[in-house]
């Protein structure tokens, strides 16, 4: 007997109170990036009915207007009164933010290139540290065209479409705070063969009905995603559709369960196909490598898969506090190496076409631009509605050419 399994992610709307608190971070970064593009920032929100709070660490030459722009975030989401649980314009914003530990600033300041003793850039790779010690993972599957595991990146498909046919008003009645959650039969050799279960919870106003509500989400939400992922991919025949499992969600938001930044970390990456590091995402400068070494360690996976050295790669990245150079780097292919390439090949080959110094990654994904607001919501990972310099497929042929040496 042919032996198969099913596989779970989940994925929330931008109006769930932990990614709400995500958005206000990331977008509290990116306006402090602008204005100093080599700015430290450590932000973290939490909210609860009616208040926000903001804290961290911040060094910079920056002034950042952080009430308005909590309100700002709160606003475009979609809670703009109480009678949703949220009003954008009355809600509490208290901030107590600190200056970086110099401490911490000293292992991770970049040498100035604008300085009149110009450094070279081997010298600042060299120069800046980790910003601190911890262990990083990237991950990238061919089982979709994004390099991302289907259950996930379907999960997070849904939840958009969740959020846009909410803001057009194509499904009147609905809120912001919402989930959605795949389940994928995958067979013997790990293949995603049939959708099995969509779940989808939405917040929505006291006058709908279950029934009504599961009618329109099949029409508007489901079946247009279902029909444009998973076309000629896998079988959605016959998949169990649940709709508000507990009846109604009226109450939903920070008014109905608290919210904090970085809570959702396996929503933000790979919907537990792959290993997840001890730090998230957002409200950090890349020169936390919580962020800037994950998001490198995709590219690595990513580019490593396209190549078509393995069918799954899972790139696993360490540092310690104040040093460039990695502690280890780490490729897992789970069995799937391809064309006769061995794991320590691929090794041999990730030391060869990527330098993964805190410095090198932020100048090779040019990531000191003001760009994490996009990422706050439906994913870091495999998007087509955004282009992220992580995703970008630009180390294929080098790699490529390293195995033709390899075979020489």
């Amino acid at each position: 007997m042919k032996e198969s399994k099913l596989i779970s992610a989940e994925s929330v709307t931008e109006g769930h109170p932990d990614k709400l608190c995500d958005q206000i971070a990331d977008a509290i970064l990116d306006d402090m990036l602008r204005q100093d593009p080599h700015a430290h920032v450590a932000v973290e929100v939490c909210a609860c009915v009616g208040q926000f709070v903001v804290f961290g660490e911040v060094r910079g030459e920056v002034y950042t207007d952080i009430p308005g722009i909590v309100r700002k975030v709160v606003r475009e989401v979609g809670y703009n009164s109480s009678s949703v649980g949220l009003d954008a314009d009355s809600c509490g914003v208290m901030v107590s933010l600190t200056e970086q530990s110099a401490e911490i600033n000293q292992g991770v300041s970049r040498l100035d290139l604008e300085s009149e003793n110009l450094a070279s850039k081997e010298e600042r790779y060299k120069s800046q540290g980790a910003g601190d010690q911890g262990v990083m993972f990237g991950y990238a599957s061919d089982e979709t065209d994004t390099y991302m595991p289907l259950p996930i990146y379907l999960a997070h498909r849904l939840a958009q479409r969740l959020s846009y046919v909410r803001k057009s008003g194509i499904v009147p009645n609905l809120r912001p705070d919402g989930k959605t959650q795949v389940t994928i039969e995958y067979n013997e050799k790990l293949e995603p063969i049939r959708l099995d279960t969509v779940l989808i919870s939405t917040q929505h106003s006291p006058n709908v009905s279950v029934d009504w509500l599961r009618e329109q989400l099949v029409k508007n939400v489901v079946e247009p995603v279902l029909s444009k992922v998973l076309e000629n991919r896998v079988d959605y025949s016959d998949y169990r559709m649940l709709v508000n499992p507990t009846g109604s969600f009226v109450l939903g938001g920070p008014a109905a369960d608290s919210g904090l930044t970085g809570r959702k970390i396996i929503v933000d990456t790979y919907g537990g196909a792959a290993h997840h590091g001890g730090g998230a995402f957002s409200g950090k400068d890349p020169s936390k490598v919580d962020r800037s070494a994950a998001y490198a360690a995709r590219w690595v996976a990513k580019n490593l898969v396209a190549a078509g050295l393995a069918h799954k790669v899972e790139v696993q990245v360490a540092y310690a506090i104040g040093i460039a150079e990695p502690v280890s780097v780490n490729v897992e292919t789970f069995g799937t190496e391809a064309n006769g390439i061995t794991r320590s090949d691929i090794s041999a080959i990730v030391r060869k076409v990527f330098d993964l110094r805190p410095a090198a990654i932020i100048d090779e994904l040019d990531l000191l631009k003001p760009i994490y607001s996009k990422t706050s919501a439906y994913g870091h990972f495999g998007r087509s509605d955004v282009e992220f310099p992580w995703e970008k497929l630009n180390r294929v042929e080098q790699i490529k050419n390293e195995v033709k040496s390899l075979k020489k």
